[in-house]
């Protein structure tokens, strides 16, 4: 994410803080939010893909993805 886009998320939350915010105010700040959250949630994912673990008998393999039962 720019450092323009993070600097409007803040500049709105504290315009949120002092006064209601318009409507276009309000859309820009839920758009600008989505994609700093699906930014932050891709970085997290590689992240993970990258990790290890070592079992005791010295093998070292990747994470599994959590299935859900």
């Amino acid at each position: 994410m720019k450092p323009k886009e993070l600097d409007r998320i803040n500049e709105l939350a504290r315009l949120k803080k002092t006064r209601p915010l318009t409507p276009e105010e309000t859309a820009e700040q839920e758009t600008l939010r989505r994609a700093y959250i699906a930014e932050w949630r891709k970085g997290a994912i590689e992240i993970l893909e990258g990790v290890r673990i070592q079992r005791p008998d010295g093998s070292i393999v990747p994470l599994k993805k959590k299935t859900d039962k």
